[in-house]
């Protein structure tokens, strides 16, 4: 009786090579095929099945020849890898965010490439707040003058050069804030949203009790992710901005929970 072979995305090499493309999306935020394919030696086919197999598996998430790391549990895409990521639109989510401070005076800008992006649409007649544990957000607001800076203190997280761990408290819980300006490893319906580590997400959670609106800032990459911890539902939140690339169909599926939607 003839053996049945072993399907080609389950052999030895095969998983060796889904390994080090884990390790490679991991490392650097996005992998594009044809390149990949080429420092691997395989053809493009075998990389989009390896790829086809991850996603399967929910470790990566594909699109038009790219492939991203899913930030689910434990895992995390480190800021520097972040910065370099969906920079378009980026750009667009946080002119959009800039643009819906309204009347408020004291601003939460939450860690992440995408919150300290919106510093700089952040436009007022009178002197604004910024309360923040992201240390990049902290230096790009102290570059005006119209801008005071309340930087949250603690221990420094390399992965997003923010601030947990406080060891008196954040100091938030105390503070009324207008607006904040939420960011997530993940955000579904179903499970709200949700972070890597307990201690980021009891700062997050702090700001979104102590904000009087709250808005999540986030690239349509994040949707239908889930990481380790949840700090807030889906409900708590008073809109969404997000980028043109979230189909329009399942924006209902959010916004009958409560919150605005904003594709920009």
């Amino acid at each position: 009786m003839k053996e049945r072979s072993e399907p080609e995305t389950r052999t030895a090499p095969a998983r060796r090579r889904q390994s080090e493309l884990l390790v490679m999306l991991r490392r650097e935020g996005r992998l594009d095929v044809g390149p990949t394919a080429a420092r691997l030696g395989v053809t493009q086919e075998t990389l989009r099945r390896d790829l086809r197999v991850m996603e399967d598996a929910g470790l990566v998430r594909r699109s038009y020849g790219v492939a991203f790391p899913v930030e689910s549990g434990r895992f995390e895409t480190p800021f520097a890898a972040h910065s370099s990521l969906d920079v378009e639109e980026k750009a667009r989510i946080a002119e959009a965010a800039g643009g819906l401070i309204g009347t408020a005076q004291t601003i939460y800008v939450d860690e992440g490439h995408l919150p300290s992006l919106i510093i700089s649409h952040l436009s007022s007649i009178r002197p604004l707040t910024i309360i923040t544990p992201s240390i990049p957000a902290a230096v790009e607001a102290s570059d005006r003058s119209d801008l005071e800076v309340q930087l949250v203190g603690g221990r420094v997280r390399d992965l997003t050069l923010s601030t947990v761990d406080h060891e008196y408290g954040s100091g938030i819980e105390r503070m009324h804030i207008d607006i904040a300006f939420m960011s997530a490893q993940g955000i579904s319906v179903e499970n709200g949203l949700t972070t890597s580590d307990p201690a980021l997400a009891s700062v997050k959670a702090a700001a979104v009790n102590a904000a009087r609106r709250r808005i999540f800032v986030g690239t349509h990459t994040a949707f239908g992710v889930t990481a380790f911890v949840r700090y807030s539902t889906v409900a708590e939140i008073d809109a969404i901005v997000t980028g043109t690339q979230f189909p329009a169909h399942r924006v209902s599926r959010y916004t009958q929970l409560g919150p605005q939607f904003v594709r920009a």
